[in-house]
């Protein structure tokens, strides 16, 4: 331990065990983080103990600290609200900051006697009207575009009445999205009763807009203008259909916010629903450093959240433990004015509303690694969960053995990079130190082989065996686990092992380590995927076992012609490919194949030769 270290600890050792905050600072006096303890003494001085048992993030932030200061508070409560005020004063790199980049949005219509509606981010138009601004752009994007659909207004760039003619309708219009104003047949006063239906409803609810559309269609019916009227019937309609499209993520919880966080180890990304009257009205995303813990990430983004927020919910619904959750409830609770509860659902409806808004931010970071899908990476990170691993299972390799009686004992591995089949690294492997069935031995001499080769490669940049993979999972039970793990301590590496055991129907059933099983299938998601990643690897491997007992057997029968043994068969075979090519084979070829001499080309020749007469008889 350096002299800066034991001089922090020393200063650390000496505080209260008292509730308090501990304010961290640089060499240059900034604020580099802020947190609190329910007894400051405790907590202070792990962070300058021994560096092994810290992050890399904690390391990072330790290795900064050139002094802190601290503030005893009288209850641990007030401790979390003086940290919260603090760091919305002070900013610090290392504390969850919630940077507000995604500015504020409108409705712009533009200006001009034939007007169209559409969502902007700035006022960059003198000419145009704006309503806004709002704080949640998806919300006003959304609306616009349901906007434009329902009441089948023009999207495109072309003006009016100056284009008038000039081309065809778009698509828009033959999939019945727009009036095609730009035919010249639309009256403008029907195209402006449009547009300021379509304004009535981005300014009221979808509720409203139907009574008003209603009395009008009615009178429109008393009017005898039946067409007009069957026009504004489509759009309620429309409206309708809308609303009750909306019904499939309508909650029994009228006011909620439903938080979910993913990190896949480089990226880390908390999602927000914000559902209102039982509807998801909006959703926001907020990319953060990848945290230490869950736990301790979830209640540093709450308190953060809702820092600045006046409309917080009665609940607040998240996607795992949270720290210190009683008292954020009563922070909460006493800035609303009423009890708010923070809720960790286990099942049901609440549970899948928490799952879609995990895969949501799992989507988030997915676009940040290229074409990688947001269901992929939440499932691998639940998988991660589920076993307890340190990092994001991205690169999985699974192995399975595959023999009929001890005959051609063969084993497959297959690997999964990002939840998805990478069968350029997929490999094969032919049982040689032993003859006979013995998947225990047979599956050691596969991870040994397979780490050889590491070893020799792991110094390149090599693909396949040069990589070690983030999760072994063998297809078979703690019999094979046992059998390997021997392996990896040989060769020092500390790699998560487990095994994959079905039921008597041949169906997955459970992941197993060396400490008992671990059931998958009350998650559906996770069930799905190693179910086929089992099936994979057992497909694989049993194919590879087929394709060596189809040649053996070839080979066999090869071996009844006179001259021909098992060596000079498998040379025909692997140099005409198969029997048909042999049988079908000239006298010239079959002598200047390997290992051949003339008298065997002349057994090989006529020994099917013989046979096509016989069969000719």
């Amino acid at each position: 331990m350096d002299e800066r270290l034991k001089e922090l600890r020393a200063k650390a050792m000496a505080l209260p065990l008292e509730p308090g905050v501990y304010i961290m600072k640089n060499k240059d006096n900034e604020i580099i983080y802020i947190g609190k303890a329910k007894k400051l003494k405790n907590r202070v001085s792990q962070y300058f103990g021994s560096q092994n048992n810290h992050t890399d993030k904690v390391r990072r932030m330790v290795s900064q600290v050139k002094s802190f200061d601290y503030i005893i508070t009288d209850s641990e409560f007030e401790a979390l609200i003086l940290e919260c005020s603090l760091i919305k004063q002070n900013q610090p790199k290392y504390n969850i900051l919630l940077k507000d980049d995604k500015g504020f949005s409108f409705v712009k219509i533009t200006g001009g006697k034939w007007r169209k509606i559409s969502y902007a981010l700035q006022k960059d138009d003198e000419s145009a009207e704006y309503i806004g601004p709002y704080t949640n752009g998806f919300y006003v994007k959304q609306a616009v575009e349901q906007a434009n659909s329902i009441f089948k207004l023009p999207t495109c760039n072309r003006r009016f009445p100056e284009d008038f003619g000039k081309a065809r309708p778009c698509l828009n219009y033959h999939i019945k999205l727009c009036q095609a104003p730009c035919t010249g047949k639309v009256k403008f006063s029907d195209y402006n009763e449009s547009v300021e239906q379509a304004l009535d409803f981005l300014k009221g609810t979808g509720k409203e807009s139907v009574k008003k559309l209603t009395e009008e269609m009615y009178k429109a019916s008393e009017n005898m203008e039946f067409e007009k009227a069957a026009v504004l019937r489509d759009r309620i309609n429309a409206i309708k259909k809308l609303s009750d499209k909306q019904k499939v993520i309508e909650t029994k919880v009228k006011s909620q916010d439903v938080i979910a966080f993913f990190s896949d180890g480089n990226k880390a990304c908390f999602e927000v629903f914000r559902f209102d009257e039982g509807k998801l009205k909006y959703r926001e995303d907020y990319f953060v450093d990848p945290p230490d813990e869950g736990k301790k990430a979830r209640a540093e983004f709450i308190m953060s959240f809702y820092n600045t927020k006046t409309d917080i919910p009665r609940f607040v619904t998240v996607d795992g433990e949270v720290d210190d959750k009683e008292l954020i409830e009563r922070f909460l609770s006493e800035k609303k004015g009423k009890r708010v509860y923070i809720a960790i659902p286990q099942r049901g409806q609440q549970k899948s509303l928490v799952d879609m808004c995990r895969q949501n931010a799992a989507e988030r970071v997915a676009k940040t690694r290229g074409a990688v899908l947001g269901r992929e990476l939440s499932v691998l990170e639940e998988l991660k969960e589920l076993l307890g691993l340190e990092v994001l299972p991205a690169y999985i390799e699974s192995y399975d053995i595959s023999n009929t009686a001890g005959n051609e004992n063969v084993a497959g591995m297959v690997v999964f990079e990002n939840g998805r089949p990478k069968k350029s690294a997929y490999r094969k492997f032919k049982i040689k130190t032993f003859a006979g069935q013995d998947d225990y031995g047979s599956m050691s001499e596969v991870l040994s082989r397979r780490f050889d080769e590491y070893m020799r490669l792991k110094d390149t940049e090599e693909e396949g065996f040069g990589r070690l993979p983030d999760l072994i999972l063998l297809d078979g039970g703690t019999g094979q686990v046992n059998a390997v793990k021997p392996v990896l301590e040989r060769y020092g590496l500390d790699i998560p092992l487990f095994g994959m055991v079905k039921d008597d129907k041949h169906r997955t059933r459970a992941i197993v380590s060396d400490k008992g099983e671990i059931t998958i299938n009350m998650n559906r998601r996770l069930f799905t995927f190693i179910s086929s990643l089992q099936d994979e690897v057992h497909r694989f491997a049993i194919g590879y076992h087929r394709e060596r007992r189809k040649k053996s057997q070839l080979g066999v029968s090869l071996t009844e012609i006179d001259g021909i043994g098992t060596e000079r068969a498998k040379a025909l075979l692997k140099h005409f490919r198969t029997v048909s090519n042999i049988k079908n084979a000239e006298l010239e070829e079959l002598k200047s194949a390997p290992k051949m001499n003339e008298s065997a080309a002349l057994s090989v020749y006529y020994h099917f030769r013989k046979k096509e007469s016989e069969g000719e008889k």
